[in-house]
């Protein structure tokens, strides 16, 4: 196989995960608080082919040699964190983050012996809702039932007849439906964490984030941080506004401009090898 089938091959595989990346976005524009995906490209290998000593003329300053790639290959995807446009929905349990902040949820799965237990995990779509607990009470969940967690670590409890109010620092006040005149109480505060390293966050599905296996409590804290309790709006830029829910970061037409650039590339690469199998087959056709 020769140096041009090689590099047009590794090239296509490239591209292709660059498609699949782009094809994900796509299909995510209008899902509340998806962040979407940016892949990182780097050469396998570069090797300088040296040129005959005869190729030097007089005024010429260009080095002899050329550069001779092998291919890109896809070295990272990325989580693009900016904040998304927010869109005005009047629901008390729909929440949108001001800020490179994140909820955090309880998703339930089973261990090697069968029984659920919670594990954390983190999403920026902050369209919830309030679902039956077997206490009588309700609890506020996310529409896949995973529960929100409270800065305390628990689910946030709603009691029956109370309708929940939460500030910009995401504590949670309950007014009374029936007596507004009386005192609200206090339902807690809804967890929020900063990211720090957002390429080492994995993508679980659903539009969840989690953290590799076998991380200790240092190096957690160095990918997320805590914001509660309390929040520094001037360091921190963390805030929670309600009734309101984060729209897709993903531009359509940023995302079909890079469609057609991969596809032009794809196009090109493919000419490539197309022209290296027509030589090829002409040096196996002469006749001594």
């Amino acid at each position: 196989m020769n140096n041009s089938m090689i590099n047009s091959s590794v090239s296509m595989h490239s591209l292709q995960q660059k498609l699949d990346i782009l094809s994900n976005n796509i299909a995510n524009v209008n899902t509340n608080g998806f962040k979407k995906k940016e892949a990182s490209f780097e050469d396998v290998l570069t090797n300088v082919k040296s040129q005959p000593e005869g190729f030097r003329q007089q005024g010429r300053f260009s080095p002899l040699g050329f550069n001779q790639g092998w291919g890109a290959k896809l070295v990272q995807i990325q989580t693009n964190l900016a904040q998304g446009p927010i869109q005005s929905t009047g629901n008390p349990t729909d929440f949108a983050i001001q800020g490179d902040g994140l909820f955090e949820v309880s998703v339930s799965k089973l261990d090697d012996n069968g029984n659920p237990v919670f594990q954390p995990a983190w999403t920026r779509n902050g369209a919830f809702n309030l679902s039956p607990d077997p206490n009588g009470d309700t609890v506020l969940t996310t529409k896949e039932g995973h529960y929100v967690t409270g800065s305390d670590g628990n689910p946030i409890r709603i009691p029956t007849g109370y309708r929940p109010v939460v500030e910009k620092n995401g504590i949670i006040r309950g007014y009374n439906e029936q007596d507004p005149t009386l005192a609200p109480l206090n339902l807690g505060q809804i967890k929020l964490v900063r990211v720090v390293r957002p390429q080492l966050l994995q993508d679980v599905g659903d539009n969840l984030y989690a953290l590799p296996n076998g991380l200790t409590a240092a190096e957690k804290a160095n990918i997320l941080q805590d914001v509660n309790p309390g929040l520094d709006t001037t360091n921190n830029r963390v805030s929670l506004m309600q009734g309101f829910l984060e729209q897709s970061n993903v531009t359509l037409s940023d995302e079909m401009t890079d469609l057609v650039i991969v596809q032009r590339a794809l196009q090109l690469n493919s000419r490539a090898i197309t022209s290296a199998d027509q030589m090829m087959n002409i040096a196996n056709n002469l006749r001594a």
